[in-house]
């Protein structure tokens, strides 16, 4: 493919956007890796296809507005990427051409108003917690709501978890190890708070210290997912000021924050503060992946073996390249048989806000990996994304199974506890 890409155009973008373009010869490995391929069966809705239509937009040959259903529909997993022989950039191409075409969009009323809801309430976790409690009353209304809109109420939990604030720091049982700050994430403190409490006890039994910068806020990962790149350079660089500089990491539990500040190159790229928050993404680390190097204090039998369904994050292993550190700590359990789903790691369709805006896709994916779980005989789904989480939980009730669903922390938590009585 020739490329026309006025790279001076668009800036440092230009480039990285005309050299993902190029590096792309169309051999289509990409396709039986792409979710909404295998869903959709379209050459558009596949990462080639996308590839195309956002050379024709960057060349001035189609308007953002033409191809934005086909870009809209990708959920950004990334699972093209390791697919891909060529090493196009994937994902860099997608961030930036959503951050340039920014504004130029031509959208639904429902559409639009939908993700200025979802980006006026996830990143800011009073405005969530609000919109929670409001959604509580819709869930019993959803019948009289538009179709796209019900696949809200569906994630929400039952009831809200009250609050429960973190400490400022979290001491280490015995001798210190490391120290390190903890990224506490805009929607599992509010729906499941107990990971981030169990992501310091498990770090304490571990010999880590935990510092839980109260003033923090959202790391942007969603804002970046809306295109919405101001907002969210906003959020980030407020972080930037709050988490301390003496500490070994900063740690997530929620794969998506942890993609998200990974890409601050893009984000903050040109900015005069890009440096600081290049070195800022740099000590940022998946707890799972933290804990594999530091080395695992070993954890007692669970009260009952389980067979456990390891579900990837495609944020956590596409987009991060982290497959074996939860799978080593998971294993470290004595009695924990490990299923994988052998399913090429097949997005379950969380992937941040995707059901909220694409409901129909997100639904489908969601009922084969339900499926898939289901025939694997587990005990038990581990999972490392709360997005991940919600999303297997509720596709699993949807088949009226009862198969719990565990974030790998909480249950490596359940282990410390069963070993220390």
């Amino acid at each position: 493919m020739q490329h026309h890409i006025d790279a001076e155009k668009f800036g440092s973008r230009g480039d990285v956007m005309a050299r993902a373009v190029q590096a792309c010869v169309h051999c289509g490995r990409c396709l039986s890796a792409c979710p909404t391929y295998q869903i959709l069966g379209e050459e558009m809705d596949s990462p080639r296809g996308r590839i195309y239509l956002m050379k024709y937009v960057l060349e001035g040959t189609f308007s953002a507005a033409d191809v934005q259903p086909y870009l809209d529909r990708c959920l950004g997993c990334r699972a093209c990427v390791p697919a891909c022989p060529s090493g196009v950039a994937y994902g860099e191409l997608l961030t930036h051409y959503r951050a340039v075409t920014r504004g130029q969009e031509r959208r639904s009323w429902r559409d639009a108003a939908t993700r200025r809801m979802l980006a006026a309430t996830l990143p800011y976790r009073g405005r969530f917690r609000a919109a929670l409690a409001a959604g509580r009353i819709g869930r019993a209304v959803q019948g009289l709501l538009p179709e796209a809109w019900r696949g809200m109420f569906e994630l929400l939990p039952a009831a809200l978890p009250a609050a429960d604030p973190l400490p400022d720091m979290f001491p280490a049982r015995g001798r210190r190890r490391a120290r390190v700050a903890l990224l506490t994430g805009c929607v599992s403190s509010v729906l499941m708070p107990e990971i981030n409490w169990a992501t310091l006890r498990v770090l304490a039994q571990n010999g880590v210290e935990t510092v839980v910068p109260s003033t923090q806020g959202c790391c942007g990962a969603i804002l970046m997912q809306l295109g919405e790149e101001q907002s969210a350079r906003r959020l980030a660089r407020h972080n930037l000021r709050v988490f301390p500089q003496d500490v070994d990491a900063i740690l997530t539990t929620a794969a998506l924050c942890g993609s998200g500040i990974h890409e601050y190159q893009l984000l903050f790229a040109g900015q005069e503060d890009q440096a600081v928050a290049e070195a800022f993404a740099a000590r940022v680390l998946d707890v799972s992946v933290f804990l594999d190097q530091l080395g695992l204090e070993p954890p007692g039998p669970l009260p009952i073996p389980l067979r456990v369904a390891y579900h990837d994050a495609c944020h956590l292993l596409h987009a991060q390249g982290v497959k074996d550190p939860p799978r080593r700590l998971l294993t470290a359990i004595p009695n924990i048989e490990l299923l994988d789903l052998n399913d090429g790691g097949l997005c379950c369709g969380a992937a941040g806000v995707y059901p909220l805006v694409q409901p129909e896709i997100a639904r489908q994916l969601g009922e084969r990996k339900a499926n898939c779980i289901l025939d694997s005989g587990a005990d038990a789904v581990v999972t490392g994304s709360i997005g991940c989480l919600l999303q297997v939980q509720s596709h699993l009730r949807r088949q009226a199974s009862d198969l719990p669903v565990y974030h790998a922390i909480t249950l490596l938590e359940r282990a410390y506890q069963a070993r220390d009585g």
